[in-house]
């Protein structure tokens, strides 16, 4: 049925030699021997995977023309509790070499054009999209949606206190650790157009993240775009603002990759 993208799970070597998976899309209308734009998207979590369950985040996509990498790199689950304990203390390290090694993998069997890469996500999809995009200018946009900028900043006021000191310790007693793991430091390196997306009330990943990375870059002189949907809290329920923000995701990846 060509109204339905080709969906394949592949697995590939990390940089490591780690194994890792990937449901690949292909766009519709895909033909062989064209490589396509391409948007690496990032789960939740980061314990969660994606897995053969409908993504209308990945249709969308691949109805638009575009190649879609799901992949599930260390941090998810289903893979073993070694697999999953990959990101402990260490989120944007190993997560980062393996969501582009799957993006090397997409270039290697021909589906992925590397020169027109996209990446995003929403929580922690989007916190590893702000690791992916200050460490690396190969993806010409980003959408980073209820994400993490300086990570202390939500100690004490979001919900994650305990699970905080015990991954990472009191801020003050081992701050090199929180400043390491806060892309916010690294926002210099954002050569990537990116769009910044939350809810006002979100207090699971509070907009203030959001705000802040969004000022920096604009500081800075780079192209960025902040949208913050009034009453909305860590999912996007209102069905004109689900429609809105699909509509903007396009937009955005449109205009840089396409």
């Amino acid at each position: 049925d060509r109204s339905h993208p080709a969906v394949e799970k592949r697995s590939f070597e990390s940089t490591d030699g780690t194994s890792v998976d990937a449901f690949f899309y292909y766009p519709i209308g895909y033909e062989s021997g064209k490589r396509y734009p391409t948007i690496l998207w990032l789960h939740g979590g980061p314990a969660s995977q994606f897995d053969f369950a409908f993504s209308d985040t990945a249709q969308l996509f691949a109805a638009n023309g575009y190649a879609v990498i799901l992949p599930n790199p260390r941090g998810s689950v289903g893979y073993g509790e070694a697999f999953a304990k990959g990101t402990v203390a260490a989120w944007g390290e190993k997560d980062v070499e393996d969501v582009l090694a799957a993006v090397d993998h997409g270039i290697d069997i021909g589906l992925v054009d590397g020169d027109r890469l996209g990446v995003g996500g929403w929580s922690y999809g989007g916190i590893l999209t702000n690791y992916v995009i200050t460490q690396t200018s190969r993806c010409k946009a980003a959408s980073s949606g209820a994400s993490l900028g300086l990570v202390p900043a939500n100690y004490g006021h979001d919900q994650y206190q305990l699970m905080y000191e015990l991954e990472f310790g009191l801020p003050w007693e081992n701050r090199e650790r929180w400043d390491r793991l806060s892309p916010f430091w690294s926002v210099e390196k954002i050569s990537t157009p990116t769009l910044w997306m939350g809810g006002d009330l979100d207090w699971n990943v509070p907009i203030i993240n959001s705000e802040q990375m969004y000022l920096a870059m604009k500081r800075l002189g780079r192209e960025t775009q902040l949208v913050v949907y009034p009453d909305e809290h860590h999912g996007i329920s209102r069905p004109s603002f689900v429609r809105d923000r699909y509509d903007r995701w396009l937009e955005w990846f449109d205009r840089y990759l396409k």
